[in-house]
Formats: structure tokens, sequence, C-alpha cells
């Protein structure tokens, strides 16, 4: 009697250890979002969860702005409306970035789970420089109203990424994710919208 309920407990045991390993399974995908805050733009990462419990992700975000140094009378012109905002100039903010993790899950199933992330990055600032007024010749005007020149610049940045995850399949999922970038010459605020591909869980 003794022998088969100690049977049963190793069973029992065994198969809880099995899942156990079921459910710290390494995962890697990619996510991909919309940013909105202070600038605008998106947000590409490739993301790796060691045994659902610490993450690393490689990311790269590009974001532009209006120009905080743009005259008051800039003007596009004509060129500039039918660009779309193309050709106008603007400040970007492009970061290459290395976070470090941790995954804290909200329900036993792991659909809602928080990726609270931190790291550096190496910040590219590109912002026009040197506004020089333009007189036009038409009452029209095509061209836009100054030149500009971009003055570009690096420096490094201190990320911090807390990410709500939502694995809807093993392999599609979507997020929400508040962001901060700082570093001595610009900071980064703002959310971001967008979905994750891969191996999710």
């Amino acid at each position: 009697m003794k022998r088969k309920i100690l049977l049963i407990i190793l069973i029992v045991l065994n198969a809880q250890l099995i899942n156990a390993q079921e459910n710290k399974k390494n995962t890697y995908y990619l996510s991909s979002e919309l940013n909105l805050g202070n600038y605008f733009g998106v947000d590409y990462n490739l993301n790796y969860v060691f045994k659902n419990n610490y993450s690393l992700k490689l990311g790269f975000s590009g974001n532009v702005r209006k120009p905080k140094s743009e005259p008051e009378d800039f003007s596009g012109g004509l060129n500039g409306l039918f660009s779309v905002g193309i050709k106008n100039p603007y400040d970007h903010l492009l970061n290459y970035r290395i976070d470090f993790g941790k995954i804290y899950n909200f329900n036993p199933e792991g659909t809602i789970r928080l990726n609270f992330s931190f790291g550096i990055g190496y910040t590219i600032i590109k912002e026009p420089d040197n506004w020089q007024f333009v007189e036009s010749d038409t009452v029209i005007n095509l061209a836009e109203n100054y030149t500009y020149s971009y003055k570009s610049y690096n420096t490094l940045s201190f990320t911090i990424n807390p990410k709500i995850e939502f694995p809807i399949t093993k392999f599609f999922g979507l997020s929400v994710s508040p962001m901060l970038q700082m570093n001595k010459d610009r900071t980064y605020f703002g959310i971001g919208l967008g979905t994750m591909l891969g191996k999710l869980k």
C-alpha cells in the first residue's frame, strides 16, 4: 500500500515538474510599434525571453517632430504641400539600443504580462539649422521660403520601456509600451502601440 501511495506521489510530482519545464521555454519574436509622444515615429525590436523570466531586446527607434528652431513664418510652399510634408524639415531622433528586462505574468495562462526593460542606446540627433530667409519672385511661393542645413551629432541614451504584452496566440500578439529615452541633449517620452510575431509562448 505504501509503495502504491509513493508511486502515485512520484507520478504527480513528475507530471508537475514536466509541466513547469514546459512553461519555462525560451521564446523569441519580432515586435514593431507606432510611437506617439513629444516625437512620433516607429520602433522595431528583436526579443529573446529566457525561461519566461528574463528578456533581452535589440531595438531601433526612429522619431521625428516639427523643428524647435523653425522660424514662425516658415512655409514649405506649394511643393511642400503636394509632397505631404516629405520635404519639410524635421528634428530627427534615432536610437539603436540594447535592453535587459524581467517578465511578470499577470495570469497563469501568460496571456497578459509585463516585460519591464531598461538599457542603453546609441543616439543620433539630426536637426535643421542655419535658417536663411529667401525672397520670392512670384505671388505664389512654390518653394520653401527658407534655406537651412542639417547639423548632426551622437550621444548615449538611457532607456526605460515597461511593455505590457498580450500574446493572443503562440505566434501573434499585441503590445502597449510607454517609453522614456534620456540623454544629455534630448529626451523622448511617449507610448507605443504594436504587434508581436514569432514564438511568443
